[in-house]
């Protein structure tokens, strides 16, 4: 079996991602029968190292200094480049963030490698290898495996169970590397105020909202105001992630009333967006394949919608509940503040 490298960066506060555990949990399946490596990428990775310590690897390595706190596609690739030269490993196992997707091409061409991203699965057949990943924004699945080592492979979130395990306290090799020629600087970060941000990619719950909110209510109305107000409450109590239709999103082009904390952003299934929750919750929407295809990964899938002839009864939800989302919804925002 071949030597594997697991990779990670290391968060604020000297944490390790959830994302992370889960990769680690990967490498830790390819490793059976070979040798496991962590290196670790921070401005301090003692604290890291320790929550993991308890992992089975047989050697830890370590790339720290100011210079790689921050994610500069510079920097990370010169620390991981010289973590993988120590480790020598020809599998490199990292989680799929938006961090070290940016990086791992850069990476594998630098080792003279292969990188592949949005894997999905892998499969052990004898000493071969075999990976599943997703292609045109996820709507395509390949198998497929390569010669070239190593093969970097960056692993997408829920595939595996976070690694849960003791803690420990590792003998952590130093690795030199040196940022200096780096001419990237961070100057500062902007975000959106917490209750701005809609999408929350850890949250249990995946919230959707469909173009029904949008239409003319029971009264021959438009409620905008009111579907705007009680999402936005349901958001701040639960703190779910938000997602959309696409008819939804589009809305506005057509000259219609639109919810205005929505964007492209925020779509599930046609842009590819294949969200990853415990639990989903649709409102308003009809369950068209396009979107539902999006909704793959959710573990269970729930839709409110007044018509029981819509595509989420056909088999594409575990529960249906035929009625009204405004009652249904205002309702729940009741009980959730004690009402």
């Amino acid at each position: 079996m071949e030597d594997v490298l697991f990779l990670a960066h290391v968060e604020e506060g000297g944490a390790v991602s959830p994302a992370a555990l889960e990769a680690l949990s990967v490498a830790r399946q390819l490793a059976e029968g070979g040798k496991l490596t962590v290196g670790l990428i921070g401005g301090a990775t003692g604290k890291a190292a320790g929550a993991i310590g308890g992992c089975g690897a047989s050697r830890w390595l370590a790339v720290e200094g100011e210079a790689f706190t921050q994610a500069r596609y510079g920097s990370d690739v010169i620390a991981a480049e010289a973590i993988c030269r120590a480790a020598g490993a020809g599998i490199v196992v990292v989680a799929a963030s938006s961090r070290w997707n940016r990086v791992l091409p850069g990476l594998a061409h630098r080792l003279g490698g292969r990188a592949d991203t949005h894997v999905t699965g892998i499969a052990r057949e004898g000493d071969s290898l075999r990976i599943h990943r997703w292609y045109y924004r996820q709507r395509l699945e390949g198998c497929l495996t390569r010669a070239q080592r190593p093969w970097c492979l960056a692993i997408e979130s829920g595939v595996a169970p976070a690694w849960q395990g003791e803690s420990g306290a590792p003998g952590v090799e130093k690795v030199a590397a040196d940022a200096g020629a780096v001419r990237a600087k961070v100057t500062g970060v902007q975000a959106p105020s917490e209750d701005a941000q809609t999408i929350r990619p850890d949250a249990k719950l995946l919230f959707v909202t469909g173009a029904g909110w949008t239409k003319k209510q029971g009264d021959g109305q438009v409620h905008a105001k009111e579907a705007e107000e009680i999402i936005r409450n349901f958001l701040r109590q639960t703190r779910a992630s938000l997602g959309s239709t696409k008819s939804l999103v589009d809305l506005g082009g057509e000259g219609q009333a639109v919810l205005p904390f929505l964007t492209h952003l925020n779509q599930v299934g046609q842009t590819g967006s294949t969200p990853r929750h415990p639990k989903g919750l649709a409102t308003c929407c009809h369950g068209e394949e396009p979107h539902t295809v999006g909704w793959r990964f959710i573990a269970e899938r729930r839709a409110v919608n007044l018509d029981p002839n819509c595509g989420w009864a056909r088999g594409k939800a575990d529960v249906l509940y035929v009625a009204d989302a405004f009652a249904v919804m205002g309702a729940v925002n009741a009980k959730l503040g004690g009402g």
